[in-house]
């Protein structure tokens, strides 16, 4: 994108726009329980109802996903490869796809890379050669290439290749953060693999992670099948379906809470028949797509939407996002002490919700591509808006709204309307919790063998905590997204910080 777009009033008014919307939603149940009470109840009845469609809408795709992954985790993805090539399907040659994995790490300790590297070091059915592993260190952090190297050693028979790559600090156009680095990596492990080596660019592909990351030990053959097959693999996202689960025993009941009811969003939305999913936390595209859009912009801070975007518009609407649902475990954010963190989930969901910053992008770059169909810019836009402006605003129309016209105006509350409208508000959000259930039941068959291990008491804590979740949601989940809708509304720019992984 031009800086010029960023320096337009409309541009600043687009970033501004959330935040408004967010408060006025807000505040509209106040100030209109006075001066339109039964708009405000239309309103509440309308936003329940959508609320309870996404709920229902989420426990049932959310089975669906459950089961398909299930299914998935049985197949032997070379095996199946083989059939479909004597059955005359045309694919690439297995051998020679080659996966690059960078790994974007700042005070990360060598023992947290290390996790992920084991995970990498055991996949299955491809060979150690097709797997190429690049530690993304950062020149300002004193002591980097020091610990890439002490991983070099201990991992350099593990992979085809490992190489560290070292992001000079302030460059010019870059912000801190995870963007900047993997573009930077990105960018040396082309001129070493393929300008150097000879490479075919045609037959790579690229993995972002994070240093937690702990990739189910079938991901990359998955991978690698989807990858020979599809004929528009060089307009594809992959993505694999992500759960807290490295750490989740350590982490307080709050933050588990606010986990578990992520990880079944998530998966329902891989099932998504409308096919609007983003890309998230951990993916996988081809490098010839990653070089073809100039790889990550260096001056934006949650990259994993934001890539997507540049590939959408880039490629003329034709790119998609692809399940592939082998599960990828990632740490909850933890701290020292209880606060800590607590503390650290609030910045990192305050961090993720800075991806409110692609609305102005997305607008911009929509009107820049008129070969993009109207209707699937339109979808796309409309995906951004639903799911920043329901982060911010939902808990306070659920919990709230519905109370406040009969409370804050006795008149309209000696309307038959009025009366009725806690009571419809109760009933459609007593069903909701049928859903909810289903949410919790599917989590927990989906949690690792480890991760349900426990005694009869923390089973029984496990199962009340949930009742601490309109506390939980609240202040870890919407007023992190609160909070950054607010910054930007005032022209705060947010600093990049990374989630402490202990």
């Amino acid at each position: 994108m031009a800086e010029s777009d960023k320096k337009t009033k409309l541009y600043r008014f687009l970033e501004m726009m959330p935040g408004m919307v967010a408060w006025s939603v807000i505040f509209f149940p106040v100030w209109g329980s006075f001066l339109v009470p039964r708009l405000v109840a239309y309103f509440i009845i309308a936003f329940l109802v959508f609320w309870f469609y996404q709920s229902f809408k989420n426990a049932f795709l959310g089975i669906i996903a459950f089961f398909k992954i299930k299914r998935t985790e049985k197949i032997v993805w070379h095996d199946l490869y083989e059939e479909e090539k004597k059955a005359g399907v045309k694919m690439l040659s297995w051998e020679k796809i080659k996966h690059i994995v960078i790994i974007p790490n700042v005070k990360e300790s060598a023992e947290k890379i290390s996790s992920n590297l084991d995970c990498l070091a055991n996949q299955k059915e491809i060979n150690k050669e097709q797997m190429v592993v690049v530690l993304a260190m950062e020149a300002r952090v004193e002591g980097s290439a020091e610990k890439a190297q002490v991983l070099i050693k201990k991992y350099q028979n593990k992979f085809g290749k490992i190489f560290v790559t070292i992001h000079p600090h302030k460059l010019p156009g870059e912000i801190i953060g995870k963007a900047s680095n993997e573009a930077w990596a990105a960018k040396q492990a082309k001129k070493i693999l393929v300008d150097q080596l000879g490479w075919n660019i045609n037959h790579l592909t690229v993995t972002s992670c994070d240093a937690d990351a702990c990739f189910n030990s079938a991901y990359f053959a998955a991978l690698t099948y989807h990858f020979a097959r599809d004929k528009k693999r060089y307009l594809r996202f992959w993505q694999s379906p992500i759960f807290w689960y490295n750490n989740l025993k350590r982490v307080p009941n709050l933050i588990t809470i606010v986990g578990v009811i992520g990880h079944i969003i998530h998966i329902a939305s891989l099932m998504e028949p409308e096919q609007l999913l983003f890309n998230y936390s951990a993916y996988s595209l081809s490098f010839k797509l990653l070089d073809s859009i100039g790889y990550w912009d260096v001056d934006i801070i949650p990259e994993d939407w934001h890539i997507f975007l540049q590939a959408f518009f880039a490629k003329k609407g034709k790119v998609l996002v692809k399940p592939i649902f082998v599960p990828t475990y990632i740490d909850a954010p933890e701290g020292k002490t209880y606060f800590e963190a607590l503390k650290n989930r609030y910045l990192q969901c305050q961090r993720h919700a800075w991806g409110v910053t692609d609305i102005p992008y997305a607008f911009f770059e929509a009107r820049r591509h008129p070969e993009v169909p109207l209707l699937l810019k339109v979808l796309r836009l409309y995906k951004l808006l639903e799911s920043h402006l329901l982060w911010s605003t939902n808990w306070f129309i659920l919990t709230l709204g519905a109370l406040l016209p009969p409370l804050l105006n006795p008149k309209f509350f000696q309307t038959s309307f009025g009366y009725n409208l806690p009571k419809f508000s109760q009933f459609i959000l007593t069903l909701c919790l049928i859903s909810l259930a289903i949410l919790i039941i599917l989590d927990w068959y989906l949690r690792p063998k480890r991760e349900k291990q426990l005694n009869f008491f923390q089973k029984v804590r496990y199962f009340l905590h949930w009742f601490l979740m309109p506390v939980s949601t609240l202040f870890l989940a919407v007023l992190p997204g609160l909070h950054a809708q607010t910054k930007l509304l005032f022209g705060k720019r947010l600093e990049y910080r990374v989630t402490k992984k202990y």
